[in-house]
């Protein structure tokens, strides 16, 4: 008997979709997120999500920096990540992986609006990390610390973070 079925419809693996499409998905869920936790509309993406300041010459005052517009007073850069599937618990030890270069790059963009710097990441089926500086004082308990050159860091679950007090937040 001859096998005249045709199975290769069967094989074809789901269409992956484009990083820059799960970024800009995720940078609009955390927006949603801060949206909803402190009751406003204020924060969205940055236009060019957030490289537009550091490729363009604008005034001061148009300057927008990270990947999301805060409301006034707002006391972070915040610079979202998502994806990244190689960065482990191994990328802490070295300070050449990505989580350490989204680090760097999250430091130079609150220097320039003089903001404390955040980066929140996620990888796939995973929760949301939060990465902020050590001295952010926070009710929390659960947390990692990492550090590189005498730079200590925090990393905290978003979900924990996000119910911290409202005075952490802003000025």
């Amino acid at each position: 008997m001859k096998d005249n079925y045709d199975l290769s419809e069967l094989r074809k693996k789901p269409k992956r979709k484009n990083s820059r499409t799960k970024g800009n998905a995720f940078e609009r869920q955390v927006a949603q997120l801060l949206n909803d936790r402190f009751k406003t509309t204020e924060f969205s993406r940055s236009p060019g999500s957030g490289a537009f300041a550091t490729t363009h010459t604008l005034p001061e005052h148009l300057k927008i920096y990270g990947d999301l517009i805060t409301p006034q007073g707002f006391k972070f850069c915040i610079e979202c990540k998502k994806g990244y599937n190689n960065i482990s618990l191994y990328s802490i030890y070295d300070y050449k992986s990505k989580l350490w270069e989204f680090i760097e790059q999250c430091e130079k963009d609150s220097e320039r609006c003089n903001k404390l710097p955040m980066i929140v990441f996620k990888q796939d089926r995973q929760p949301i990390l939060t990465i902020v500086n050590k001295d952010i004082l926070t009710n929390i308990d659960k947390h990692i610390e990492i550090n590189k050159n005498n730079k200590i860091y925090k990393v905290y679950l978003f979900k924990d973070l996000i119910k911290c007090w409202d005075s952490m937040w802003f000025e």
